[in-house]
């Protein structure tokens, strides 16, 4: 549908929403309210946007978090005046942690309505502080020529900015004064006989998202000062691989193995890469680094004395801690300006992508000697171990959740992964494979808000998904089940429900009771069958292993179910220190 010349607010509207889908937009996100009409009208009347409408803000923010990450491209997030974007806040900041576009768009009231008592309305100047690309306040709808190429070029400027030079949340506040609905104005619609609409956007098309996820363009004069002969003399280096969620998790697995054969060392690649599911790529993985480094003989015989670091490190506290004992000279892969040195290394940064330093390395002979080698007898021994010892466990044990998901998931399923204990098991009991399983996360922040939300936008008109959540993040978003007859796809919800907060089981405070259960483990008493049954979800208690792997192996193509898990997490805990 074309532009809207029934009023100045629906015209301007539809110029953003035009320019918009001209640069590639497919989804918007609507929550209810009334002074976002005019930009509701605009996305709503467009077919070709899938226009998914939530009612919880909060939840709204997530849902398009989750499809940003599954999509690589901006989507659209619009709420009403007053609180309504407030509950954005959470989803902002985890989309600029972690690097994902999001359009914000909040409804204003005019400014002569500001600061008298005027009704839903606050200060929204600048409201999620610095962590938006970018952040404008739009001027007031304007039915003139001037006004309207001012208002296409605030929309390509700002989805620019939610690409490059580092993906991440655009906020534009955009105050309309009434009408809100899309009455009649004779000034407007005397514009539409005498307005060329295919000139006034014939400059816009799509950008390709591979051009920001690769870097967008050729590499530049820094890969001549590689210090390839440095690496390539070193026989104490690392490549370690932390969370990744690329655009073509092959390319990248690709990538590493590249690099990795040119330098002779070994990865270590933890739960939330791609690389554990893409093993046969790459025959220096190592994914048992965690268990290996708490043994001391083999903790000092791999001292490092070079690691290339891509993107964020792994989430093991054992490997941050031998890294910060022996203080290894770290090179950061990374094209953002961003600080992902959390331990303080002696940290040079080399500003490339993981697949644009591989091919600045592709002509290079590979290395003399495969120091990698070193690590795989100790690496096969560990997993060896223990998959003979998850074998033998048969009370529902958490840890071992994670290690049957990564034998028996369909191949390619699109896996999200709560934080707490479920990202952390995912790190220790995920074995390498070749199933092409894509894992997601909200690694950014590392909260817990907005799991469930998050999980059906990236199952939202995508393949058949799987998330693994506890029972607390699971509570905190249940909110997410509001959008279930919106939801299209089907997402399977493996609930570990072990009655609490079980990572705090982990920390000393656990040995403090009270006010450890009620103040930290905060056990809820919820049915979770009677919860699906409220929201019309699908529920089923597992209470075998065997009806668990029957479960997992085959995903149907729409709905929602959610299958719980009822652990110990106590038991579990125990069970854990004496494995580790």
């Amino acid at each position: 549908m074309g532009l809207d010349f029934r009023n100045t607010n629906t015209l301007w509207a539809s110029v953003l929403v035009a320019t918009w889908m001209r640069l590639g937009l497919e989804t918007a996100i609507i929550c209810p309210g009334s002074r976002s009409t005019p930009l509701t009208v605009a996305i709503a009347q467009q077919p070709q946007i899938d226009t998914v409408p939530i009612l919880d803000e909060r939840s709204a923010a997530f849902f398009a978090l989750g499809v940003a990450k599954r999509s690589q491209r901006p989507v659209v997030l619009v709420c009403t005046s007053g609180t309504a974007g407030a509950n954005f806040y959470p989803a902002v900041i985890e989309a600029y942690e972690s690097r994902v576009p999001l359009l914000i768009l909040t409804a204003d009231r005019p400014p002569e309505l500001r600061d008298c008592a005027s009704g839903q309305t606050i200060d929204q100047q600048k409201l999620f502080g610095n962590f938006p690309n970018w952040y404008a306040e739009l001027a007031l709808p304007s039915s003139t020529q001037a006004g309207l190429r001012y208002a296409r070029q605030m929309a390509v400027q700002a989805w620019q900015r939610s690409r490059s030079p580092t993906s991440g949340p655009v906020h534009l506040n955009c105050p309309f004064r009434d009408p809100l609905a899309p009455i009649a104005e004779p000034e407007a619609q005397a514009l539409q006989p005498h307005f060329d609409e295919g000139a006034f956007f014939a400059h816009l098309d799509p950008v390709d998202p591979a051009f920001f996820t690769l870097g967008g363009g050729s590499l530049s004069a820094t890969e001549q000062a590689l210090p390839l002969a440095q690496w390539q003399a070193c026989d104490r280096g690392l490549i370690i691989a932390g969370p990744a969620q690329p655009a073509q998790p092959q390319v990248y697995c690709q990538a590493v193995a590249q690099i990795s054969q040119t330098l002779g060392w070994a990865v270590l690649a933890e739960g939330l890469s791609p690389l554990r599911n893409y093993a046969s790529l790459n025959p220096a993985l190592v994914s048992a680094y965690d268990l290996m480094l708490r043994q001391p003989q083999w903790a000092e015989q791999f001292a490092p004395e070079q690691i290339l670091q891509l993107g964020p490190l792994p989430t093991s506290k054992g490997l941050r801690q031998w890294l910060h004992h022996h203080e290894p000279l770290c090179w950061q892969v990374d094209l953002s300006d961003r600080n992902l040195d959390p331990l303080h290394q002696r940290t040079r940064t080399l500003p490339f992508s993981v697949e644009q330093l591989a091919q600045a390395l592709a002509n290079q002979p590979p290395a003399l000697k495969n120091h990698w080698q070193a690590w795989q007898p100790g690496d096969r021994q560990i997993w060896q171990r223990l998959a003979a010892h998850l074998k033998t466990i048969d009370t529902l044990f958490e840890g071992k959740i994670a290690w049957m998901l990564s034998q028996h998931l369909p191949e390619q399923t699109p896996l999200i992964i709560a934080n707490s204990m479920p990202v952390r098991d995912i790190e220790l009991f995920w074995q390498p494979g070749d199933r092409q399983i894509q894992p997601f996360f909200n690694r950014g922040a590392n909260g817990i808000d907005g799991t469930l939300s998050t999980a059906l936008g990236i199952a939202h008109q995508a393949s058949p998904s799987v998330l693994l959540t506890g029972d607390l993040a699971l509570l905190h978003d249940t909110n997410g089940f509001l959008s279930r007859p919106q939801f299209q796809g089907h997402l399977t919800i493996v609930l570990v429900n072990n009655n609490g907060g079980g990572i705090f089981e982990m920390l000393p405070i656990s040995q403090f009771d009270p006010p450890f259960e009620t103040f930290f483990a905060m056990p809820q008493q919820v049915d979770f069958s009677q919860l699906c049954a409220a929201y019309g979800v699908s529920y089923e208690h597992i209470t075998t292993w065997q009806q668990f792997q029957q479960t997992i192996r085959y995903l149907p193509s729409e709905g929602i179910r959610l299958l719980e898990i009822r652990s110990d997490r106590k038991r579990d805990t125990q069970w854990r220190r004496q494995l580790l």
